[in-house]
């Protein structure tokens, strides 16, 4: 994703293993399990994770690092098969009730029928920006989402707030597939995620935004600027309306029912801005 301080939020889902990368983030050493850590297992050195979703609990993992700049990359292999009920996610966020976070979660279906990514922004506490879209292909660094930089009109935007990175396995039958309509199976329990390449390239703010670059040595970035350098050129704003087109299932942005009285102000802008 670029820079959370440039004029747009680029939010790229990766799903394939054609990424070749020098290191990975470690899950023994740079993650903490806050939560059913008994149902993580890590492996080959720290570098794969699966997680896994029980009856009575399922499992979540925080960074320590905390970040405001940068990309992140992480191959995850969604719940195979019969995945109805269950959500797995990846996002970030800070703390407090004015806090920002950037949300991709995947919801779980019966087999044969597509997961979909939810996906959400809350910046400084306001959230309800969710855009949701078929996943139906291996996507291989095709943008799905952004967001862009409407502070000039009062829209808040997550440019202040370092956010951990988190990921997490849960129960999310309530509401995750069909509306609810469809329920886990538990009989088909454990349902399991995996985790690997996770790479951070980075600004870590506990380093006090100084310290800038990937944990390769060889493709570290050495400035804050760099970061923030990344632009929307034509090939990417293509690529963004072509997934809108053909995978985009829901949009808050066309959503009559929801907002009778009119839409977001961030609505009434251009969808795409270089």
């Amino acid at each position: 994703m670029s820079s959370l301080s440039s004029s747009v939020l680029l939010l790229v889902l990766m799903f394939t293993a054609s990424l070749m990368a020098d290191s990975t983030v470690n899950f023994y050493q740079d993650v903490e399990f806050y939560w059913g850590n008994q149902n993580a297992n890590v492996s080959d050195g720290g570098k794969n994770l699966t997680m896994s979703l029980y009856n009575s609990s399922g499992c979540g993992f925080q960074s320590y690092n905390t970040y405001l700049f940068g990309r992140f990359d992480m191959h995850i292999m969604l719940v195979p098969n019969n995945s109805a009920g269950t959500v797995t996610t990846s996002y970030l966020s800070s703390q407090g009730p004015y806090h920002d976070e950037i949300d991709f979660e995947f919801l779980g279906n019966v087999t044969g029928q597509p997961y979909i990514c939810h996906t959400n922004i809350i910046a400084n506490g306001t959230g309800g920006r969710e855009q949701q879209f078929y996943l139906c292909l291996m996507v291989n660094e095709i943008p799905i989402r952004v967001f862009n930089n409407n502070e000039a009109i009062g829209v808040p935007f997550p440019n202040s707030q370092p956010m951990n990175i988190y990921s997490s396995i849960w129960d999310g039958d309530s509401w995750a597939t069909e509306g609810g309509r469809v329920k886990i199976d538990w009989a088909d329990a454990p349902f399991a995620a995996s985790f690997k390449n996770f790479i951070v390239n980075s600004c870590e703010d506990s380093s006090g935004l100084t310290s800038c670059g990937s944990s390769s040595s060889n493709s570290s970035i050495t400035s804050i600027e760099a970061l923030g350098a990344e632009e929307l050129d034509t090939e990417i704003l293509q690529e963004l309306a072509w997934v809108e087109d053909n995978y985009m299932i829901y949009g808050y942005c066309t959503d009559y029912e929801r907002f009778p009285q009119g839409f977001p102000p961030e609505c009434y802008q251009p969808r795409f801005m270089q």
